[in-house]
């Protein structure tokens, strides 16, 4: 008698092997968060284009009195969490790729942290810009 174990062949395709490994399942949202993003920062980069060549020769405090407009203020706002939003998902995609082993995990949480930072630290700009506003009145 012998007392090894009976080997068992499987009948699966190379399809149904693969199916629920890798990353397979979360590529579809990147890829519309990207496409996403993208299309919001178009008219958003060129209502900001455009704003910026009508400020062209203002001094400061004209640019202060624009920038303090709520409608302005929202834009720019929109603006500048829209591009790094977009940038934290580029990104992220790469050090997917190209990034592997150890370094991988730390990678991914330098691209969340340092957009997410400079993100708000833009956004911080906007807030102090309005406040600069409505105190200069």
């Amino acid at each position: 008698m012998n007392a090894s174990v009976p080997h068992i062949e499987t009948m699966r395709s190379q399809l149904g092997r693969a199916r629920g490994l890798g990353a397979g399942h979360s590529g579809v949202g990147h890829w519309w968060a990207e496409r996403t993003s993208a299309a919001t920062l178009l008219p958003l980069s060129t209502w900001f284009v455009v704003q910026m060549f009508r400020l062209g020769g203002a001094d400061h405090a004209e640019v202060v009195k624009w920038g303090g407009k709520p409608l302005n203020a929202t834009m720019m706002a929109a603006l500048i969490i829209t591009t790094f939003y977009h940038a934290q998902v580029g990104l992220q995609v790469i050090v997917d790729d190209y990034v592997h082993g150890k370094a991988h995990v730390p990678a991914r949480l330098l691209v969340k942290i340092g957009t997410s930072l400079l993100g708000l630290l833009g956004v911080f700009a906007v807030i102090k810009l309005v406040a600069s506003s409505s105190s200069a009145k």
